[in-house]
């Protein structure tokens, strides 16, 4: 059992059960146990790998699809480039790289990544040296510039709630107590105003979850974007509604019990990306797109067979399987899925469809 394992029974036993948010949100950041303040998650060492991670072709052609976005409105200096949860600093790097011959881009462009971790801040600034990158803890602290930010796997991991229809009302899954282990309970039946549209399309039984630290950080790029142009890309796995229990841990890249391993283990719950896109109504956004259909829009095929052309053996074999991982319906193609926001009037990146 992990040391936070003890201070989250602790807190229970003196103040009553945690919502799953309050949950998450303990075992991610705790300052001395939490999850993303004590280690670096990604790659072989870690328990799981992102897709920038998995082949440069990803970020290249989300920097060359941001590039474009800024030329076709009007290629305003100078603009953010912004990154929340950037991990390693892989996927920034890859922009980097890739748009460093768009005329005016690097000049323009003030890089900003939104993170929490010491830890990863830490690699960020290794990989990164030489940018002109300014750090922050939240995106409510971003300049009041045109914006163009890509969000990579961040929603995911943003606390959630949960709540189980009963009638016409509704139970909140929490985390509680029963002989001296965490176990998953329900509070009494009540209303939930901001759930009465759901009861639409739910049954009793089913369960709705919803993000509550979403949406100050949608309004916080609606409020850029709406007023000064730019563009929001969103990745991540989840769908259009929510319906049904995603909360789920990653440890040693394999599913574990949430309850298990508090702080020692990866928590996410599968993205309402219908949440996101009511939480930001002053932009328009993009039809939700799967990731694979995405990536092959924006080049990746022929990305991909230029890069084949200086490769032999096993490095090819990898390049390959990295094509395939980050396209293909029985992979990443189809569970991750992308949006984009932008202002009113304002075309959508390429690549996207509209609605």
């Amino acid at each position: 059992m992990t040391a936070l394992a003890e201070k989250l029974k602790a807190r229970i036993a003196a103040t009553g059960p945690l919502t799953l948010a309050e949950y998450m949100a303990d075992c991610l950041l705790d300052p001395q146990h939490g999850y993303y303040a004590t280690r670096d998650p990604l790659g072989a060492g870690g328990d799981f790998t992102t897709a920038p991670e998995i082949s440069q072709m990803f970020g290249e052609l989300l920097g060359l699809c941001l590039a474009q976005s800024w030329l076709d409105q009007g290629a305003p200096a100078p603009f953010a480039l912004a990154e929340p949860g950037p991990g390693r600093g892989t996927l920034m790097a890859d922009i980097w790289r890739a748009t460093r011959a768009v005329p005016g881009f690097h000049a323009a462009a003030r890089v900003h990544l939104i993170e929490a971790s010491p830890i990863l801040r830490g690699i960020q600034r290794a990989r990164l040296q030489g940018l002109p990158v300014t750090w922050h803890d939240s995106v409510g602290t971003l300049p009041d510039a045109p914006l163009w930010l890509v969000a990579n796997e961040f929603f995911d991991a943003l606390p959630i709630r949960q709540f189980q229809r009963d009638g016409a009302l509704w139970r909140e899954r929490v985390v509680g107590l029963r002989d001296g282990a965490l176990v998953l309970g329900l509070t009494d039946p009540a209303p939930r105003s901001g759930l009465a549209h759901r009861l639409a399309d739910t049954t009793p039984g089913d369960i709705v979850e919803t993000c509550p630290a979403s949406a100050p950080v949608m309004a916080a790029l609606q409020t850029r974007i709406a007023a000064h142009g730019g563009a929001a890309l969103i990745i991540d796995y989840g769908g259009w509604r929510s319906l049904g229990d995603t909360f789920q841990a990653l440890r040693n890249h394999a599913f574990d019990d949430p309850l298990a391993h508090p702080g020692a283990a990866d928590l996410t719950a599968h993205v309402d990306f219908e949440a996101l896109a009511r939480a930001a109504p002053l932009l328009t956004h993009s039809a939700l797109m799967p990731q694979g259909a995405l990536l092959r829009q924006l080049g990746i095929d022929a990305r991909a067979g230029i890069l084949a052309r200086n490769l032999r053996g096993a490095a090819l074999e990898s390049h390959r399987a990295a094509h395939h991982r980050l396209t293909d319906a029985a992979e990443m193609g189809t569970l991750f899925k992308a949006l984009a926001l932008v202002a009113p009037g304002a075309p959508l990146p390429p690549g996207f469809d509209a609605v």
